[in-house]
């Protein structure tokens, strides 16, 4: 590819984040940093290396915000029932503040290789990993929130380099992990419209620019409905999806819910355990959701106060119960309501958080949830193949005879015993086996 110089300035709230480096320069593994301000990254079907380098003054800024917090006084009960309780907030900043090293990340992050492409007129980041062994099958991964792509960071080499993890070279993925729009190094949407079905249209457009002819999508949260509604594009070249997320409640069954009626009386048992953790989310659960659906550019806290932004993605409503038990189980450094961590630690929670406060993009990823006119848990109706895991510690656990309807050319459908909303992060081998077995049917067309 050309060299390019990258000039033109865009979004300003991305100021001194943004690294890139022409063509050239790259390749002999240079990078420059953009002092003032974010810049462009790409124009036309350009596809440019790209580094982080966060400015020291940006951290030292976050630790200065951090001490002079202005707190709120303790809660009024003994439990987690009005939010994050004040001293688990006290000893996550602390550490945060005095222990914490953003470093240790950035570093993980350039030793992949990373670029920055405009599509739709927006600047899009993502991670691009091809495996070395021969055939592998192109896999484009997208998270949700409040992840991003740190969330996958454990499973890229098990993917792209199965060998070295109990897997076999004919089960190698060459990786693309991108960031949706308005999450970490990707641009801001400045107008609306950045829904799920234009994400997922979208990264079929990346995956056809990086070469792909053939390739499948696997998703979580946000990620699901992207797969779903990229199936339902029915472009050629996507051969199937893998999601954890399934959308599989069937429209009555829904509605039911919505108007707090009692289930059918001929549910089966895993039926009714669904109806009833769907209930449950959709009564006790959503207030976050309910807020960016709504009002996300109320939520300016999120951008002046790394506090506010930390108990907000920590939290976002569910406190101990899942899908952030395994958060807050990470955050304390013990299993709390029986919802254990896994592998997710509390410097990966940090890692997650520092890149949305250093990005500035607490309010900008909120927005999907008011863009979306997707209900996440209804019958999908995806005509492609698809594979679906379901995790213990979902939101809901899809009853199989749900998901054969939701998803006709249904090509794999297993229940694990561990793992939860945050799979790839807290399960990183387990994900990775399971995306591994999903798409292994697949690869004879590939």
């Amino acid at each position: 590819m050309r060299t390019r110089v990258v000039s033109q300035i865009i979004n300003q709230d991305r100021r001194q984040l943004l690294t890139t480096v022409a063509m050239g320069v790259a390749a002999a593994g240079a990078a420059s940093l953009f002092p003032a301000s974010a810049v462009k990254a790409a124009t036309g079907e350009a596809i440019c290396p790209f580094r982080i380098k966060i400015p020291e003054n940006d951290l030292v800024d976050l630790r200065r915000r951090l001490a002079a917090t202005r707190w709120p006084e303790r809660e009024t009960v003994a439990d987690d029932s009005q939010g994050v309780p004040l001293s688990t907030m006290h000893e996550l900043v602390r550490h945060w503040q005095t222990d914490y090293d953003w470093r240790k990340v950035e570093a993980r992050l350039n030793a992949l290789p990373q670029f920055i492409t405009e599509i739709d007129g927006l600047d899009i980041h993502f991670i691009h990993v091809r495996s070395r062994h021969d055939n592998a099958l192109p896999l484009i991964v997208t998270h949700g929130w409040p992840g991003s792509i740190i969330e996958q960071l454990k499973i890229v080499d098990p993917l792209a380099n199965p060998t070295a993890h109990g897997g076999s070279a004919s089960d190698a993925f060459h990786l693309v992990i991108p960031s949706l729009p308005g999450y970490g190094f990707s641009g801001k949407p400045t107008e609306t419209g950045w829904d799920p079905p234009r994400i997922a249209r979208a990264w079929i457009v990346l995956m056809k620019r990086l070469g792909y002819a053939r390739f499948v999508a696997q998703g979580g949260d946000w990620g699901s409905p992207i797969c779903n509604e990229m199936g339902k594009l029915e472009a050629p070249e996507l051969l199937g999806i893998h999601v954890n997320l399934p959308g599989t409640v069937p429209a009555e069954i829904f509605k039911l819910i919505a108007a707090g009626d009692p289930p059918p009386s001929d549910l089966s048992a895993e039926e009714r355990r669904a109806f009833d953790q769907i209930k449950l989310a959709f009564t006790k659960r959503r207030a976050y959701a309910l807020e960016m659906g709504t009002r996300p550019q109320t939520l300016y806290g999120l951008a002046d106060s790394p506090v506010a932004l930390a108990s907000w993605l920590v939290d976002h409503g569910d406190g101990y119960a899942q899908p952030a038990a395994s958060i807050t189980s990470a955050v304390l450094g013990h299993t709390v309501n029986g919802h254990a961590a896994g592998e997710l630690t509390r410097d990966d929670v940090l890692d997650d958080i520092t890149l949305y406060w250093l990005t500035n993009t607490g309010v900008s990823a909120g927005r999907i949830y008011w863009e979306n006119k997707i209900n996440l848990y209804v019958a999908a109706n995806v005509p492609i193949p698809a594979a679906i895991t379901v995790f213990p510690g979902e939101n809901y656990q899809a009853p199989r005879s749900w998901a054969e309807k939701a998803y006709p050319k249904l090509i794999y459908f297993n229940e694990v015993d561990k793992g939860g909303h945050f799979a790839a992060w807290e399960q990183p081998a387990l994900f990775s086996t399971e995306v591994r077995a999903a798409f292994r049917s697949l690869r004879q067309s590939h």
